[in-house]
């Protein structure tokens, strides 16, 4: 298995301070973000509010990397155009919240968007084995959902090379993205499992200056070689 060196960071703006969201959004891009992390709950799927396509549509009109917007929401197909219209570039949905998840990533596809599938700890990869190849990337919920600042579940770790092992023994070029208590400290093992992309919340907007920390977790493909 091969360890990437070239993580991407997408942080999370649940953490940022809403009351200067735009000076956030440029703060972290001029930080080095590579995507920013948009974190949708409905208060039914997980145990939280959030936020909805009218955000998603503010930030887009100052964000100048791709928007990454992660949907912890019952039914998401009724909402796909909604987020397309609002700019989202990447949109991810659970296979616990759907029937249908090839019909729902066919549908995000067509609209143009990178379609992803999130999973929740107890939610075995093997649930989507027969789908990584319509997939851009997998997120895989090191926290259970619905809150910021969650402390990293241990045991996710060999899930992580789990799916690693699945996607490249299929030949695919699909990502892993890690959303649940990343940070400098887990992110090197988490590179060494095989993430690609590191959502950070906390760990970023609760420690500036946020340059170095963006930096540290882009390190970690280097650290865990």
């Amino acid at each position: 298995m091969k360890i990437n060196k070239d993580i991407l960071v997408s942080p999370s703006l649940l953490s940022a301070d809403f009351t200067r969201l735009g000076e956030e959004i440029q703060a972290v891009q001029a930080a080095g973000a590579d995507w920013l992390h948009i974190d949708v709950m409905d208060g039914h799927f997980v145990p939280n509010i959030t936020i909805g396509p009218m955000i998603v549509a503010a930030a887009k009109r100052v964000a100048t990397v791709p928007l990454d917007v992660h949907l912890m929401i019952a039914n998401p197909d009724m909402y796909l155009e909604d987020f397309h219209a609002a700019g989202a570039d990447l949109l991810t949905v659970h296979p616990e919240a759907t029937h249908h998840l090839h019909r729902t990533v066919t549908r995000i596809r067509e609209l143009g968007m990178k379609a992803g599938a999130a999973l929740n700890p107890s939610t075995n990869p093997e649930a989507l084995r027969y789908m990584l190849a319509d997939l851009d990337l997998v997120m895989l919920m090191t926290v259970n959902p619905g809150f910021g600042g969650q402390n990293f579940i241990p045991t996710m770790l060999p899930k992580v090379r789990a799916l690693r092992e699945m996607i490249d023994d299929a030949g695919l070029n699909v990502l892993i993205e890690i959303d649940g208590g990343v940070s400098p400290a887990t992110a090197p093992d988490l590179a060494r499992e095989g993430a690609d992309v590191f959502v950070a919340g906390s760990a970023v907007f609760g420690h500036p200056p946020y340059a170095e920390v963006i930096k540290k977790l882009r390190c970690s493909g280097c650290l865990a070689a």
